[in-house]
């Protein structure tokens, strides 16, 4: 029976890659509507998100895993946190930055070259997850949080503002680093997984309402965006602790 079910969250993580793939063809039609074609591609990157997020949850539940489901898992994330969002931040940002090399027919896409380092990086990563992960915790930003980080951008800013490139490329490229670190992450689902119940579930489903009317409904791209960022910074906080403790040992 279990074997039957297989279909039910290879379906869901099918759907992942689908909104990438969306997400992509939005954002290749973003001349003449711009930001407003940025944010919706932005919006089907969350969309993935989610479908990420429940393919493994539906599969658990259905006591329907499987080596099949987890390779389709990592083509799906490559397409939806790699290229998706490199192809969204070249659009927005990097498809500009051509140099001259020979004459002004003769242009070294240098923009699509940084574009390129993320889904390489996303690539990489998923690789090295297949071939051996930590349960307890992630090495390396998630490619999904990595992808979120980038699609976030255009939502968080809005329609009516831009991203300084000065700001913009070091974080696309920090956060493609990220990804192929040794940086170790936290696994927040499983801790949440082990000592949720529906009381517990409920009290954080009110928490987040109530932080949602403080901060403001129109301003719930802060909230999550604020949450990410915290989320990333606290592998790199956790980093740097362990260095210099190390570093403290070593001098002792």
């Amino acid at each position: 029976m279990n074997r039957r079910l297989h279909w039910i969250p290879n379906m869901i993580t099918l759907g992942n890659l689908s909104m990438g793939f969306v997400s992509i063809l939005i954002a290749s039609e973003a001349t003449g509507n711009g930001p407003q074609s940025y944010i919706l591609s932005g919006f089907f990157i969350l969309l993935a998100a989610i479908c990420d997020g429940l393919d493994g949850m539906v599969a658990r539940a259905l006591d329907a895993t499987s080596e099949l489901g987890a390779d389709l898992d990592s083509l799906a994330d490559l397409t939806a946190f790699g290229i998706a969002p490199g192809f969204l931040f070249y659009n927005m940002v990097l498809g500009e930055y051509k140099v001259d090399v020979f004459g002004k027919e003769d242009l070294f896409p240098i923009g699509m070259l940084i574009a390129a380092i993320f889904p390489a990086c996303a690539a990489y990563r998923l690789a090295r997850f297949n071939v051996a992960h930590d349960p307890s915790s992630f090495t390396g930003l998630p490619s999904p949080i990595a992808g979120i980080t980038i699609g976030f951008l255009p939502i968080f800013l809005g329609k009516d503002h831009t991203l300084p490139h000065w700001l913009g490329i070091p974080l696309f490229i920090l956060i493609a680093f990220l990804m192929v670190s040794n940086i170790r992450y936290g696994k927040p689902q499983v801790a949440i997984r082990s000592k949720l119940s529906p009381l517990r579930a409920g009290l954080m489903l009110g928490a987040a309402l109530i932080a949602l009317f403080f901060v403001g409904f129109a301003r719930w791209p802060w909230l999550v965006y604020g949450l990410i960022c915290l989320y990333i910074f606290s592998g790199i906080l956790t980093f740097l602790i362990h260095i210099l403790q190390e570093l403290r040992v070593k001098l002792d």
